[in-house]
């Protein structure tokens, strides 16, 4: 295992460990982009280092070998024999630098999610899984492929202490305070958004909820004991064991 003994330590190898999980199950749920988008995990530590995927890697090909360990600036921490996306990784720090209680960030261009960024209205509450995002998702609009400085900063304000962004014309992005959050975020506003646009496309008068209903339902997802992510996570390793063959490496 050539990069995970270069950024050894156990916390280093406990966040590699998990993150690999999100890759993979990105892949296999259809969230990937070939060599594009991110995952982001935080490494635990006053160091703020991160883990990305390698550029040039497919999501179903990542795994704890592989994994770059970065710092705020994009500077790559030990030796490593890859290198990193020099314009993805910084959407990922734009949310790192300011939500000390994000330790995972995974950013998409997921079809549904990019064809909803492009609705004007952007996600509606028409399905019991969309209200649980009533009122909890931010939006940033398009401003070119290269963020600069000042886009990262509205980036971070606009996302204030939310966990969901939809990119304008662009994409998603997840704040989770675990990597099992993250994906969890993730793939089920994906769902969202491709239901959503089957009902759009069936052209017949939507049935929206009155905004009572909608922010009822959303304060009651809210206040559940029941950890996002947290319940199911076991169950997606175990798929992955059985069916990915060197997930464990």
């Amino acid at each position: 295992m050539r990069v995970s003994r270069r950024i050894v330590g156990p916390a280093t190898v406990t966040a590699a460990g998990s993150l690999r999980g999100d890759y993979r199950l990105l892949a296999r749920t259809g969230m990937d982009d070939k060599i594009f988008t991110h995952v982001t995990a935080r490494v635990p530590g006053p160091d703020h280092h991160l883990l990305i995927n390698p550029y040039g890697f497919f999501f179903s090909e990542v795994g704890a070998s592989n994994l770059v360990k970065f710092d705020l600036d994009g500077n790559i921490v030990g030796e490593s024999p890859y290198t990193i996306n020099p314009v993805g990784f910084v959407f990922h720090t734009a949310i790192h630098r300011v939500r000390a209680d994000v330790t995972c960030v995974a950013h998409t261009h997921s079809r549904a999610a990019v064809a909803v960024s492009a609705l004007k209205g952007g996600l509606l509450p028409l399905t019991q899984s969309a209200m649980r995002f009533y009122g909890r998702v931010a939006y940033h609009d398009y401003e070119g492929l290269m963020p600069e400085a000042g886009e990262l900063d509205r980036i971070a304000r606009e996302m204030g202490d939310k966990r969901v962004m939809i990119l304008r014309n662009h994409g998603m992005l997840t704040a989770g305070r675990s990597i099992p959050e993250a994906f969890h975020l993730a793939h089920y506003l994906e769902q969202c958004c491709r239901t959503q646009l089957d009902i759009l496309a069936a052209g017949r008068e939507l049935a929206l909820p009155p905004e009572s209903v909608c922010q009822k339902a959303a304060d009651q997802f809210a206040a559940s004991k029941y950890v996002p992510g947290e319940r199911e996570w076991p169950a997606l390793l175990r798929l992955l064991d059985r069916e990915d063959a060197d997930f464990r490496e």
